[in-house]
């Protein structure tokens, strides 16, 4: 089992940056694939971005690509979302999770959930 504490988020202005971090309990978070998930108020949560339990692969939504990139620790059990260039339209809860079994895109396919961390982006 994994256990997952996004921290991080905060309030920022258009084009600004923030760093997320999620840091993860359990000897197997280095075998996980992890991906980042958003949520805005009245929206779906959508997938952002995940890395390869090597951190050799990353996969991105075409909204974040050139903007956002997604690290890993395995030997410190943690998980990073650089995000700059920052938008309103970035505004959401952020969560980070472990990969079950499936299509990265989709939150379904993720096992383990942290709590969130919001973002806000003013313009």
């Amino acid at each position: 089992q994994v256990q997952l504490v996004e921290s991080g988020g905060g309030s920022v202005q258009t084009g600004g940056s923030l760093r997320l971090s999620c840091a993860a309990s359990g000897r197997t978070f280095s075998r996980y694939t992890m991906g980042w998930f958003r949520q805005a108020p009245g929206k779906e949560r959508e997938f952002v971005g995940a890395i390869a339990w090597s951190g050799e692969s990353t996969y991105y939504e075409d909204s974040v690509k050139g903007r956002f990139s997604i690290s890993r620790d395995n030997a410190k059990n943690m998980l990073y979302l650089q995000m700059d260039s920052l938008k309103p339209e970035d505004t959401a809860v952020y969560y980070c999770a472990a990969h079950r079994a499936g299509t990265l895109y989709t939150a379904r396919s993720y096992e383990y959930w942290g709590q969130g961390t919001q973002v806000t982006v003013s313009s």
